[in-house]
């Protein structure tokens, strides 16, 4: 085992001399590197001895400072810095930063190159590894079994808590909580500065942005700072990952105990065991969704027309076959996934998009007037909302209601995306589901044939047209419409007018001419003369029951065939 003390006594680096930092004269060699990148940190290992000409830091207090605390917070062994190439002398804020931190600070003579050095020291420590490398493959076996024996993800944090001597968060891909282990003398406790919930975010976000996109391709673990209440708590964050495919992360709340060399061997092979996991916990989470999307897949086409059948599988997803149900769906239209060419980099965009918009609809789920099951289909997201048939039946003002709310929250969350909701009626058994489910998605088609924009819209609202676009074929329409309307409509196209829209908003308000007039931000009067013109022209008065309901149906046909 080389010591930085053993250093000062090799012979073929006479005059090699430590300037400050004595109390890491015990300090165990590992490894030596040169360091020539201020952004280095992150893959800096414990235990190493640091070489440097100085030049990245020669004119830099404040970086010469961070070096010093950094290396020591990473229990790098040293830094030593060759003389008389940028520096004459070690600059006296170095050396007191160095007798703060304990970080040995060596200067080295002008006349040995940094690459003898490496070589001369690595020859010297390499006899060290023989008895780190037993006690690593100790560790990994004890891991191995675990992992082999089925103890899952919480085993495993429980045997790396205990061996590093620190609490442990194991995250997945999304930084969501997947489990935990405290210790208990832990000075800073977890849940003190850490919503806890599974499943759920655990870090801020400035915190998750701080670190490298490229964390896999370090593949050691990199320490960052979390600032929680009136504490900064040194983390170290290790990326669980197989071929640059992040799995997760685990997170060490350094708090308790100064990481070993050991322990940092510990941690990477504790990333490849929790990997295995995770892909393990994967696929066996894709046949059990697998399963779930053909039931529901089922369930909404109405496949399912065994009623046992039907009570076995609503137990077995968690939902209530005596509940009454209805469905709203959510189309997702993200206005810049066409600008990504490579189709997985479109489908993993989209899915996070979905993914983001289920978690939305489950914090909104208190206000729903029923028990929430939400999934995706693609841009879809699906919304299945059970009550309790003992509980009056859900107006469309109210499903309207909720699904209001949802489209105001996911507009606001959710920028550079366009969001359709339809929802469908509700109805008294479970199996009529896929009618609720059919309306919700008519809804969608007939909302976006009228705006492009984004809305909320209940079947109700386009029952009629729904009725006409699905039963009578087009030159039908046509037809109809040319021959209640058609004048008008050439009369708009060709002299400017807008008697059309006057004629819609006259029904839309119920004939009340002031109110339609508001509405338009126009005279009554004017409103009036318009209402007359439009008589004139069609050559009715407007009046006659059978009359006023051709023309209304003519207004609809005229806005299904876009003749507005």
């Amino acid at each position: 085992m080389l010591t930085i003390k053993d250093l000062l006594s090799i012979q073929s680096i006479d005059g090699i001399k430590i300037i400050a930092g004595e109390q890491g004269i015990n300090n165990v060699i590992s490894i030596v590197n040169i360091m020539e990148n201020p952004d280095a940190f992150d893959w800096l290992s414990s235990n190493e001895l640091l070489l440097s000409t100085g030049y990245i830091f020669k004119d830099n207090p404040e970086l010469q400072n961070k070096i010093i605390k950094e290396l020591a917070e990473i229990n790098c062994s040293g830094l030593c810095i060759k003389m008389h190439r940028y520096f004459d002398q070690i600059p006296q804020n170095m050396i007191d930063h160095a007798n703060k931190y304990g970080l040995p600070l060596l200067a080295l003579p002008f006349e040995y190159t940094l690459s003898k050095v490496i070589a001369i020291i690595n020859e010297k420590a390499s006899g060290r590894y023989d008895l780190l490398n037993r006690k690593t493959l100790d560790m990994h076996n004890a891991l191995f079994r675990i992992a082999l024996e089925g103890g899952g993800l919480d085993r495993i944090a429980s045997e790396l808590s205990e061996t590093i001597n620190n609490p442990i968060l194991i995250l997945d891909q999304d930084w969501h909580l997947l489990h935990y282990t405290e210790i208990w003398h832990n000075p800073i406790p977890l849940d003190s500065c850490l919503t806890l919930i599974k499943n759920r975010p655990v870090f801020t976000r400035d915190f998750i942005e701080s670190v490298p996109k490229n964390i896999s391709q370090i593949k050691k673990s990199i320490k960052r700072i979390y600032h929680a209440k009136d504490y900064e708590i040194k983390c170290r964050i290790l990326p669980v990952a197989v071929a640059n495919h992040i799995y997760g992360y685990i997170v060490v709340w350094q708090t308790v105990w100064e990481l070993t060399e050991f322990d940092y061997i510990v941690l990477e092979q504790a990333s490849t065991i929790v990997a295995l996991e995770r892909i393990k916990a994967r696929e066996i989470e894709e046949v059990k969704l697998k399963i779930r999307q053909d039931f529901f897949d089922d369930l909404l086409t109405g496949k399912i027309t065994s009623s046992d059948s039907l009570q076995t599988l609503c137990d077995l997803h968690g939902l209530q076959s005596s509940y009454m149900y209805f469905c709203v769906v959510i189309n997702i239209e993200p206005v810049e996934l066409e600008n990504l060419e490579d189709m997985v980099d479109r489908k993993y965009e989209l899915d996070r998009i979905a993914k983001r918009c289920v978690d939305l609809v489950y914090d909104y789920s208190s206000t729903a007037p029923g028990e929430i099951t939400c999934f995706y289909r693609n841009n879809r997201i699906i919304i299945l909302i059970g009550q309790n048939e003992h509980r009056p039946v859900v107006s469309a003002s109210e499903a309207k209601q909720f699904a209001n709310e949802l489209y105001s929250a996911l507009v606001d969350k959710i920028k550079k995306t366009l969001f359709f909701i339809g929802v469908g009626r509700q109805y008294k058994n479970i199996a009529s589901l896929h009618k609720s489910f059919s309306e919700a998605h008519e809804a969608i088609r007939l909302m976006q044939k009228f705006n492009s924009k984004g809305d909320v819209s209940h079947f109700d609202d386009y029952s009629v047209y729904h009725f006409l676009d699905s039963n009578i074929k087009d030159i039908e329409l046509e037809d109809f419409f040319l021959k209640r309307l058609g004048k008008l409509y050439e009369h708009d196209q060709e002299f400017g007018t807008s008697l059309m829209v006057t004629l819609d908003n006259y029904f839309l308000y119920n004939q009340n001419v002031s109110e339609a007039a508001k509405a338009m931000f126009i005279h009554r009067n004017t409103f009036i003369y318009r209402i007359e013109k439009i008589k004139e022209i069609l050559n009715m008065d407007l009046k006659n029951s059978e009359e006023l309901l051709q023309i209304q149906l003519a207004l609809k046909i005229g806005k299904l065939l876009h003749k507005e």
